[in-house]
């Protein structure tokens, strides 16, 4: 695989059992640019190892006074150069291709498993943790598969120089044969704290990259309420435990760097003085103590990546773990064709609306409003009426929404997403210019014009054309920041809610699609909204009483359970559990209203 063939026609299914699996899989899917790493790295580093020889035949040639001898020594180390040069150059080459061919592979598959799961991913791994993963882990993984051929190669390399020199003089060679297996494995009792060290600060660094976008975020909230410093604090806080977690692990890693220095010295100072004992006997000759003393000292080099693959799997073993935690998020009992975002879209399922964990039904092309006392389940029931059922805190399976009978969870994730649309309470817009953002998959029923009318973002509209670039002051043409950063949360809203109408999907499920919006706005936007989605179904989950009284049909949601059905009114004045919800009354106010409500009946 080379850089220009990116992106991947298919990325491959990861295994995502482990961190160390997941790394594994992705070293298996690159077996052959692995293979030339290797290959051009055992001929740099053979190379490398080659030079004492020639330097040993020169010499020798210098001593017995040969000219001869300093041409083949001058010969071999021009080969040898030559080796190391060539094997460099394209030793860097392949190991950056595997580099960024590895991130890119992670990256596409990240890509997938959102486009996959949606708004459900945010509610199952916290958005610091998808940053994290989708940045800063994937380099970190990108370097575990690339440093991998390169430390293979410097294992064959000191294995065949220890061979060779046992070979070449077995006296000395005893003693590096020995003492570079201790050099290698010196540094391992090292590595498990080094490695606890490193998780810690990766674990302190997550926090806060967590805790900065979720203060970005809510930016335009704190400053609202003047809570500025208060996270500003905060993240003071966090950014300084995470530096002291740095400093604790790279002093870790600052001792083992040492030991790989310290112990290679030992060992070329005992094999000097030893070789020279040796020679002062007679039983080696200078060249072979050059040839020897020249081998160990460039072992170092080779010894060098002992100490890389051990950092680069402690630093990519546990973003491999998270990598694989969110690449193995699944849609709840979806099969191969249910979770793929490019599945086969045979036939967009028709008819009711149904969710069996809490008996809603939105029949079909009814305007459906559904009240949930607790916000957290009302987020929980979109997500199954989009099709992806969470589970539960004990890990048990929780029953898919059913639409015309149909598990949706069953269906092919394709065809789900023609057939419902389900816009989130913090709905987000891309950066882009309003007619792209309105430029969407749709059946055609809905122009982009009605939708905004209806959305009634004439405000909008108005603020955009001032903010034109264009002669013509065409808001359609003018950009919308990232996120809709430079709209008020109302604003972006209604952009969003007019998108969802442009979309026209069969089933739309709007999750506090007004919350943002003043009083008036939002009596404009609930009558509009039913005549814009006449004949489709509609699930809006609300508790503000003007959408409510637009609706065709009204349920109460209360200890996850549907316990009450009717229009707004008749619930208002029929059920205390629903006036409670809707209207915000506390205990006193509903008794104080029931004792004056029995008083006027008795007068």
């Amino acid at each position: 695989m080379q850089i220009r063939d990116l992106p991947y026609t298919d990325p491959g299914e990861p295994d995502t059992r482990s961190g160390p699996r997941f790394l594994f899989w992705l070293g298996r899917m690159q077996l052959g640019g692995q293979f030339k790493s290797l290959g051009w790295g055992l001929l740099h580093f053979l190379s490398i190892a080659a030079l004492p020889y020639g330097v040993g035949i020169a010499v020798e040639a210098v001593v017995a006074g040969e000219s001869g001898g300093l041409a083949v020594a001058g010969g071999v180390l021009a080969v040898f150069g030559i080796g190391v040069a060539v094997g460099d150059l394209m030793l860097h080459r392949t190991s950056v291709t595997n580099w960024i061919t590895a991130a890119a592979r992670v990256q596409q598959l990240l890509a997938r498993r959102t486009a996959v799961l949606g708004a459900a991913l945010t509610r199952r791994v916290a958005a610091g943790e998808v940053v994290a993963v989708s940045t800063g882990d994937v380099e970190k993984i990108g370097w575990f598969v690339e440093a991998l051929s390169r430390f293979t190669a410097a294992a064959v390399t000191v294995l065949a120089v220890c061979a060779a020199l046992f070979v070449y003089q077995p006296a000395l060679g005893v003693v590096v044969a020995v003492g570079v297996p201790v050099l290698a494995l010196a540094v391992l009792p090292l590595l498990p704290p080094a490695t606890r060290r490193a998780d810690h600060q990766r674990e302190k660094a997550g926090r806060a990259t967590e805790l900065a976008s979720d203060t970005v975020a809510g930016l335009r909230v704190l400053r609202g309420i003047g809570g500025e410093q208060l996270f500003l604090g905060r993240y003071r806080d966090a950014s300084q435990q995470v530096r002291h977690a740095a400093v604790r692990s790279a002093r870790m890693w600052a001792l083992i760097s040492a030991v790989q220095v310290l112990l290679p010295g030992l060992l070329l100072v005992g094999v000097v003085w030893y070789g020279v004992h040796l020679a002062q006997l007679g039983r080696i000759t200078v060249g072979e103590l050059v040839t020897v003393y020249s081998a160990v000292m460039l072992l170092a080099y080779p010894l060098r990546h002992f100490e890389e693959i051990a950092m680069a799997y402690s630093f990519s073993r546990p973003s491999a773990q998270r990598a694989a935690r969110v690449l193995g998020l699944r849609r709840q009992d979806a099969g191969a064709d249910g979770d793929t975002p490019g599945a086969t879209q045979d036939v967009v399922p028709r008819g009711d609306l149904y969710d069996p964990a809490t008996g809603l039904l939105a029949p079909e092309g009814v305007f459906t409003a559904v009240v949930c006392g607790d916000p957290d389940l009302a987020g929980r029931l979109a997500e199954r009426l989009g099709g992806h059922a969470p589970r539960d805190e004990g890990d048990a399976p929780v029953p898919s929404a059913l639409l015309g009978g149909a598990a949706l969870d069953e269906l092919p994730l394709a065809a789900v997403r023609a057939a419902v649309l389900v816009q989130d309470k913090d709905p987000v817009l891309l950066s882009g210019t309003l007619a792209e953002l309105l430029d969407v998959p749709s059946s055609g029923r809905v122009s982009g014009e009605e939708a905004l009318t209806a959305a009634y973002c004439g405000d909008v509209l108005e603020a955009l054309a001032q903010a034109s670039a264009e002669p013509d002051g065409d808001p359609t043409r003018t950009r919308i920041t990232e996120r809709g950063r430079s709209l008020s949360g109302g604003q972006r809203q209604r952009l969003a809610l007019a998108r969802s109408l442009v979309a026209d999907p069969p089933v739309l499920v709007l999750d506090e699609p007004t919350s943002a919006v003043d009083a008036h706005t939002e009596s404009r936007i609930a009558g509009r909204l039913r005549t814009a989605r006449a004949g489709r179904t509609t699930v809006v989950l609300t508790s503000s009483p003007l959408l409510l009284d637009g609706a065709e049909r009204v349920v109460l949601i209360d200890g996850d359970a549907a316990v009450a059905v009717g229009t707004h009114q008749e619930l208002l004045h029929g059920d205390p559990r629903y006036r409670a919800v809707v209207t915000r009354e506390t205990d006193a106010e509903q008794e104080a209203r029931e004792d004056r409500d029995e008083i006027e009946e008795k007068a």
